[in-house]
């Protein structure tokens, strides 16, 4: 598929505009060596993965953005749509290609692209179509940026970030899950809403599987700094543990209940998917409720299993995961999450 990129030639013989508009300085030295030129690639250009490209655009997070996608037409298409929007966006350089050549030099490569169920396919079955169809992904982006932190958002998410993992041979820091940070930040609207107050000023995490075996962790939740459920007992507030788990269900139902209004999820889990990206790139090392390798934490064992705990990121990754008091209930349904992933982590094979 032809490429399309930014150039300062025009016509043929290759006229070189830049000559003509701009006349350099005496003295001038190259380029600062500290410099460093960032680039992004996501992988699947469906509509998560461009709800991800385009916010990653918007927010200015890098030099350069690659497109991979199975479909040249759309691809050409997207990359263009994007492209034409250059005026008013950050300059940023886009290219888009089935050759996965174009990722070479990728800080982060972000994985969206996953085989869609077929009505009445097992779970075990599209799992093992998921399985073949990374095996067709991991290996090249290993191949062209050997150095880079893998991001996967793919459902389900928690597997398929184990299955990243192995299949790159990486360090367990440089790869990462989306896991439950979008399922946090939905958490922590619907308690923002019920109190009335900005969710920026919620801290609440659901830790455990991006799905049906989530864990809400009520022991940690703060609001402005003071903790949720000490100061209801302080002030003798009543309330009852099945409005809780009300809000907790909403909150795994969220999820469907947008797809079956639009058929699809895009915009949020663009912006979760850009605020990882954002912490990783720049170092900023904020905590997020990520897939990681949580083996030996709270109790877990019995294999090697990727699910979401508050993990400090940075440059190089998982820099570390929060020390984060749960109560005993709490740490019970997170070991039981793992199990639910583990079951079906050990049917793959790999």
């Amino acid at each position: 598929m032809q490429k399309s990129v930014s150039t300062s030639s025009l016509g043929p013989g290759g006229l070189d505009l830049s000559q003509a508009f701009f006349k350099p300085i005496c003295d001038t030295a190259p380029p600062s060596p500290t410099k460093r030129h960032t680039k992004i690639s996501v992988i699947g250009a469906g509509n998560v993965g461009m709800a991800i490209a385009q916010t990653i655009l918007t927010q200015d997070l890098c030099d350069e953005i690659a497109l991979v996608d199975a479909k040249p037409e759309k691809l050409q298409g997207e990359m263009l749509d994007l492209q034409h929007a250059a005026a008013f966006l950050p300059r940023t350089k886009i290219k888009a290609s089935v050759d996965y050549a174009v990722t070479v030099g990728s800080d982060i490569c972000i994985v969206t692209a996953g085989a869609r169920q077929i009505p009445g396919e097992s779970r075990l079955n599209l799992m093992q179509r998921n399985l073949s169809l990374f095996k067709c992904i991991i290996p090249p982006l290993v191949k062209y940026s050997p150095d880079s932190v893998l991001l996967i958002v793919s459902n389900p998410v928690d597997v398929l970030t184990y299955v990243a993992w192995k299949l790159s041979g990486f360090p367990s820091n440089r790869v990462v899950g989306s896991g439950t940070n979008l399922d946090s930040s939905r958490f922590r609207f619907l308690i923002a809403d019920h109190l009335d107050v900005n969710a920026q000023d919620v801290q609440a995490y659901i830790v455990g599987e991006h799905g049906d075996s989530s864990v809400a962790l009520w022991s940690s939740i703060s609001v402005g700094g003071v903790p949720l459920l000490s100061i209801l007992e302080r002030k003798q507030i009543a309330y009852e543990k099945a409005t809780l788990e009300k809000i907790h269900r909403e909150v795994v139902e969220s999820a469907y209940e947008v797809i079956s209004l639009k058929g699809y999820t895009s915009w949020a889990i663009g912006y979760s998917a850009a605020s990882l990206a954002r912490t990783i790139l720049r170092d900023q090392r904020r905590v997020h409720p990520v897939s990681v390798l949580a083996k030996g934490f709270h109790g877990i064992r019995g294999g090697e299993v990727f699910l979401s705990l508050p993990a400090q990121l940075g440059r190089s990754g998982v820099l570390g995961v929060i020390n984060v008091h749960l109560t005993e209930e709490e740490a019970e349904r997170l070991r039981s999450s793992a199990e639910t992933i583990l079951e079906v982590q050990s049917q793959l094979g790999i």
